[in-house]
């Protein structure tokens, strides 16, 4: 079974799983792992694998609206070389920096491959949750989609300072901080913009119908060759880590005013069904 059985097969045993973060008196706590061949491509610096592991969890905490605290992260690899150790870190405590975190260590053990299990924590005494959307509500994304869509392609192509640059992406952070006093329900754009509309709709017992145009970073259209390219790279094949979130339409100005990123506003929250351009959207995204 794939990632989201396994989820739903202990959904009896964790009945408090299903945001992306865990909610402890006041605090948020996430945990994630990433491995060298599915995670990092040829050419990811270490510097690079330090930012991109614990920001995918400093994107967990963003998704609830927390301010984010602190992060580690357990480090895994065949052999120790001191300066790609060093390096890690450096992304590590350079990410952390960047959203107002520390990061404050972690754990060495051998292994066969490069892996990193990361943990964030974040402050948020009424976090946004995955569930509180009704219909009417705007659907809003931060940022653009498809960054790390490109990113791959030019690991593949060799250009990897272009690749590793595009890679270290900002949690969003201080715009889900900025969110909370608006957003009904958020979460993070890691599976992809589809899947992650159809794990809200999922959570809210709704549908949304979104519209082109759609914030496609512009890595993405100098890279994709079609239509239909841009629109795979864009829409369904993930790991960009923005925010995708619902509010009131009354409150979609005064949030773009809040946020200090771009937040694009790109359907609404109906009563069932997830469409793009009036077309069934298909749940389709990135796969653990």
């Amino acid at each position: 079974m794939d990632e989201r059985a396994a989820l739903a097969d202990l959904a009896d045993r964790l009945p408090d799983a299903g945001d992306d973060c865990a909610v402890v008196d006041g605090q948020v706590i996430t945990t994630d792992m990433l491995h060298e061949r599915t995670d990092f491509p040829t050419g990811t610096t270490r510097y690079t694998a330090g930012w991109r592991a614990v920001a995918a969890s400093l994107s967990d905490v963003a998704a609830m609206g927390a301010d984010a605290t602190a992060a580690v992260a357990a480090y895994g690899a065949p052999s120790f070389e001191a300066d790609e150790l060093a390096a890690f870190v450096d992304g590590a405590q350079d990410v952390c920096h960047a959203v107002g975190a520390e990061y404050v260590g972690g754990d060495l053990d051998s292994h066969d491959e490069f892996t990193v299990a990361t943990t964030a924590i974040g402050a948020a005494a009424d976090p946004i949750r995955r569930s509180g959307a009704s219909p009417g509500d705007a659907v809003c994304v931060t940022g653009t989609l498809g960054r790390s869509a490109a990113a791959l392609e030019l690991f593949d192509r060799g250009d990897t300072d272009r690749a590793n640059e595009l890679f270290q992406f900002e949690p969003r952070v201080r715009a889900g901080v900025a969110l909370r006093p608006h957003a009904t329900a958020m979460m993070d754009s890691s599976d992809g913009l589809a899947r992650s509309l159809h794990q809200l709709a999922e959570a809210n017992g709704c549908g949304f119908a979104v519209e082109e145009p759609l914030p496609i970073d512009a890595q993405v259209d100098a890279l994709a060759e079609t239509p239909q390219e841009r629109r795979e790279l864009g829409v369904f094949f993930g790991e960009d880590f923005e925010l995708v979130c619902t509010l009131p339409e009354s409150d979609v100005s005064e949030a773009r005013q809040a946020v200090s990123c771009p937040l694009h506003r790109i359907g609404s929250v109906t009563e069932r069904g997830v469409t793009l351009n009036g077309e069934t959207l298909p749940d389709r995204g990135y796969s653990h």
